[in-house]
């Protein structure tokens, strides 16, 4: 569980900022998910150091110039986490 405590604290950290700060702003992302929710993603596929990696190579192409449109996360190929309704990443259950 200890390697899953860096991507939920990220997750934690960027569930405070969509709770609180992400409102003030209101719907103005030009692509879809917006950047915070694409972070979120990010962060439970890749993990916090990749995640955050693709997260800066996003808000790089956000822009006022910028088409817009939908740019999904990239799926990680072996992702075998679950994901708790909250959205934290957990072991996978061995039932």
């Amino acid at each position: 569980m200890l390697p899953l405590a860096p991507r939920n604290a990220v997750l934690t950290v960027l569930h405070a900022y969509r709770a609180t700060i992400s409102h003030v702003y209101g719907d103005v992302c030009k692509y879809y998910p917006s950047c915070s929710a694409y972070a979120v993603g990010a962060v439970q596929q890749h993990g916090a150091v990749k995640g955050a990696a693709l997260t800066a190579a996003r808000l790089a192409r956000c822009h006022p110039w910028a088409a817009g449109g939908i740019d999904d996360v990239p799926a990680h190929r072996d992702f075998r986490h679950q994901l708790t309704p909250h959205g934290f990443v957990v072991p996978p259950r061995k039932d």
